[in-house]
């Protein structure tokens, strides 16, 4: 008969001389176990349990390591969701549609008052039939746009349209009262550029007055506040009055028409036959007499709404500073961005008050 040491397992089912045998530490014997049927079935059991113990194991594992992966999937799955929300929230590309519904941030962005004079500005301009000779950069859209608004727009509706001195009596406000021939109210502003490359263009731009390098641009209204006038952008360094004489403006006065300006504008001898020009009067002495003094207040009530108006047209970003590829376009983009804000509410309370009655 084959002999075996009997597993631990079977230590119960041993006859006790074996039993007894085994508890001699240290003795090397072999046991014969003798084959019973008692021990024969209770192995049988034994060995047919064990598998299934395992298996009851494995599937109670498999089960467990389900439901964590059930539960895994189930945290990712809203974690996704949270983020696409998010994503969605952020608003990555920007649009129209993003300030549509808020006139205030479309003044904001686009200058003009609400939404319906923006979709109506849109439309005009995007009936004309205009394409991109080149490749559709940033850079050839924002050009191609620029000179689409600036024939469209500026050169049809602004250009040589100044009105007459009898239009302007139509809806001149108080302060003008004392200057009911006033034709144009003149001013001049500069516009900051970055400094050329070029060592004479550096010199030419420089404005003592600023003490940076610009470019330097007249601007009329009338005496409702309305810009009837933007000559082009020249270099810094020039002098009101050579802007006056080249820039065409005196080409639209008549005889009785009156200008009025600031002090530095010392263009009378440029003046057309008969067209009359009014400024503060120069401090000639200690101090203005009385007639002096009222009448550079009178003169400074008319004159600020030019002021304002050149306050409207810098709120454009574009013009806090003229980069070197685009100061081959200033003045259009000048022109341009003076021509929307005549799209915008009037600059005179008084004359709003009246718009919004009519």
């Amino acid at each position: 008969m084959k002999k075996e040491v009997a597993p631990n397992v079977l230590f119960e089912n041993l006859p006790s001389t074996s039993k007894d045998v085994c508890d001699h530490r240290g003795s090397n014997l072999d046991i014969e176990v003798p084959s019973t049927s008692k021990q024969s079935s209770m192995s049988d059991i034994s060995l047919e349990d064990r598998p299934t113990s395992r298996s009851e194991s494995r599937l109670s594992t498999t089960s467990s390591s389900s439901s964590l992966l059930e539960a895994e999937n189930y945290l990712l799955k809203k974690q996704v969701e949270e983020l696409q929300n998010q994503l969605k929230s952020l608003k990555l590309g920007f649009d129209f549609s993003a300030i549509e519904n808020n006139d205030a941030l479309i003044n904001v962005y686009t200058g003009l008052p609400d939404k319906a004079l923006f979709i109506a500005v849109f439309k005009y301009l995007d009936s004309q039939n205009f394409h991109y000779n080149l490749v559709a950069t940033v850079s050839n859209i924002v050009i191609t746009w620029l000179h689409v608004m600036h024939v469209c727009l500026y050169k049809k509706f602004l250009e040589n349209q100044i009105p007459t001195r009898h239009k302007n009596k139509t809806c001149m406000p108080s302060s003008f009262s004392p200057f009911t021939n006033c034709k144009m109210v003149i001013d001049c502003t500069e516009i900051y550029t970055e400094v050329p490359s070029q060592l004479d263009k550096q010199k030419y731009t420089y404005s003592s007055y600023k003490h940076r390098n610009t470019l330097k641009g007249l601007v009329g209204v009338a005496p409702n506040g309305t810009i009837t006038f933007l000559s082009n952008l020249y270099v810094g360094n020039t002098s009101d009055k050579n802007i006056v004489k080249h820039c065409g403006v005196l080409t639209s006065f008549l005889a009785g028409d009156l200008i009025l300006a600031d002090k530095g504008f010392l263009i009378q001898d440029l003046l057309p036959p008969g067209v009359l020009l009014n400024i503060p009067p120069f401090l000639m002495k200690a101090q203005f007499s009385p007639e002096e003094a009222r009448q550079t207040v009178t003169i400074a009530r008319a004159r600020i709404h030019v002021e304002r108006a050149i306050r409207r047209i810098k709120e454009y970003k574009i013009l806090q500073l003229i980069p070197q590829n685009l100061r081959p376009y200033s003045s259009m983009i000048f022109q341009v961005c003076g021509f929307l804000t005549t799209l915008n509410y009037p600059l005179i309370k008084e004359v709003e008050d009246r718009y919004f009655c009519e």
